[in-house]
């Protein structure tokens, strides 16, 4: 951890007043740790192996619902669930893993694994809608770690004063993983403020692989290699659809 004291945060023993409901989602959270100052949960990686593949949680509903429509409830999957795709497939008004966190698990139990949720954190946001993002990446993995599912913590940065929190919470020396397609670096003028970031990401959490959705056919990602970091690349969607039209 970047941060050297952890303290409990949130008194979930606390009985709430009749007619309470939890809006903040504190059920997700207890028992949690949080580092200090940013209140971020620690979210255990919960497992030291890769990934055999990567499903996209939009297609996991289909998937999840073309089985309960055949009757193969007990389907399973060998992939992780990732979130790498517009926040609307996700956390929109109706489909909200945030909103509706039982409806999801339904899908997530069917598969091998989960990264965490990629909740954006782009740099025109708002501070605090960044912060709270990374806090929610963190509790709602934290979460899914109590059903017994494999949990690969996500990392994502913004600019340089999401730095002070946006690794928080994920434990050293762990898989982590990242995407590149949100970053758009098929442009080289966001080249610096990406590894600038990744290279703070490396030196803060000292993982022992990255997983990278989207290319790593970067320069900074082969200068990781010869560190002795591991680095497992799944194509994006996007990736795949233009080397199928390059090869026509």
């Amino acid at each position: 951890m970047n941060k050297n004291i952890q303290r409990l945060h949130i008194d979930t023993n606390r009985i709430p007043r009749k007619g309470c409901m939890d809006m903040w989602n504190a059920f997700m959270v207890k028992g949690a740790i949080f580092t200090h100052p940013s209140d971020i949960p620690i979210c255990p990686c919960t497992t030291d192996k890769s990934p055999s593949d990567l499903i996209s949680y939009a297609e996991a509903k289909a998937m999840y619902k073309k089985e309960m429509d055949a009757g193969n409830h007990d389907f399973f999957h060998d992939a992780f669930i990732h979130f790498y795709i517009d926040d609307q497939h996700f956390d929109g008004k109706r489909n909200s893993i945030w909103l509706y966190p039982e409806d999801a698990l339904k899908v997530i139990k069917h598969f091998a694994g989960i990264i965490t949720p990629d909740f954006s954190t782009y740099a025109d946001f708002p501070h605090f809608i960044k912060g709270f993002n990374t806090y929610r990446m963190r509790a709602f993995g934290y979460w899914i770690t109590g059903f017994d599912i494999p949990v690969i913590n996500n990392v994502r940065w913004g600019t340089r004063e999401t730095w002070d929190y946006c690794f928080d919470g994920i434990p050293k020396h762990s898989i982590v993983a990242i995407g590149t397609v949100a970053s758009d670096l098929k442009h080289k003028a966001n080249h610096p403020n990406f590894e600038a970031g990744l290279r703070k990401m490396v030196e803060t959490i000292q993982p022992c692989t990255i997983i990278v959705y989207g290319s790593a056919n970067y320069p900074f990602f082969d200068n990781l290699i010869k560190q002795g970091i591991e680095i497992i690349s799944f194509p994006s969607r996007a990736s795949e659809s233009y080397s199928r039209r390059e090869k026509k």
